[in-house]
């Protein structure tokens, strides 16, 4: 069986467990819903005081931060287990998932799906519809290109630091607290455009971790804040942060000796 049809199957048995336990599956994704809508208030109640933010209407704010929060949702919701790859670390769940026949980090990667997160996505897709509808953007083909650029490179960039955080465990055995700032933390300031922070926020999000790339850039672009075209393109250029999150998982695989559990 391919890696994909295995996936599946993986997917499917995730869902079967879940649903073993309806009651506590629905609560949990209402109540993951109800969060993020205390979010929402919290930017609706913003804008309704200031009208705007460094010059981004309502509209356009509540889809910046629907393309970011999508993204950070998708990527918790499939890729979990190395959010959580701490503890399968201590427990000797790894030692034995190197045994298996399948490469490594795709059978991690299976281990933990959560679709209780689906209850946060459905409430970014009525914020990212919303923004669509009552924004005044033009919207063209190259547009429309640039906006699923946008949500595919967030979930790049999102499954990358989760890889990092990930194997940072392989040395410290324990997950590092300070790495929420990049995938909690990001989806928080995330709510508005990066510009606003200043141009130091700017730089470390475009040159460090690249969020500027996938969020502010192109977001300039579809609201006509620049004419620069290529701006939408650098959504791309955001992928290639898989890169180096790859290269640190092997080289810290490569010296992982075993937890001792």
């Amino acid at each position: 069986m391919n890696s994909f049809g295995l996936y599946k199957k993986y997917c499917l048995i995730h869902l079967k467990c879940v649903m073993q336990h309806k009651v506590s599956f629905f609560l949990t994704t209402f109540g993951l819903f109800l969060m993020s809508f205390n979010i929402f208030l919290g930017v609706y109640f913003m804008m309704i005081r200031f009208h705007q933010v460094n010059g981004f209407s309502y509209q356009e704010v509540l889809l910046c931060f629907a393309i970011t929060l999508m993204s950070f949702t998708i990527a918790e919701a499939f890729f979990r287990s190395l959010d959580t790859f701490d503890s399968i670390i201590r427990s000797g769940e790894f030692d034995r998932i190197l045994l298996r026949p399948r490469n490594c980090l795709f059978t991690v990667i299976c281990s933990k799906i959560d679709f209780t997160r689906i209850g946060r996505l459905l409430q970014t897709i009525l914020m990212f519809v919303y923004g669509i509808l009552f924004s005044t953007i033009h919207w063209t083909l190259f547009r429309i290109i640039v906006i699923v650029l946008m949500i595919l490179s967030g979930i790049i960039v999102f499954v990358s630091i989760y890889l990092i955080f990930a194997s940072i465990c392989f040395f410290t055995l324990e997950g590092l607290e300070f790495m929420n700032i990049f995938t909690d933390g990001a989806r928080e300031y995330g709510k508005y455009p990066i510009g606003i922070y200043g141009k130091t926020i700017v730089t470390i999000c475009t040159y460090i971790v690249p969020f500027s790339l996938f969020q502010y850039y192109p977001f300039l672009y579809l609201t006509g804040k620049t004419e620069n075209a290529w701006y939408g393109l650098l959504p791309i250029a955001g992928c290639f942060f898989l890169i180096p999150a790859i290269l640190f998982w092997r080289f810290g695989l490569s010296r992982y000796q075993s937890s001792g559990s």
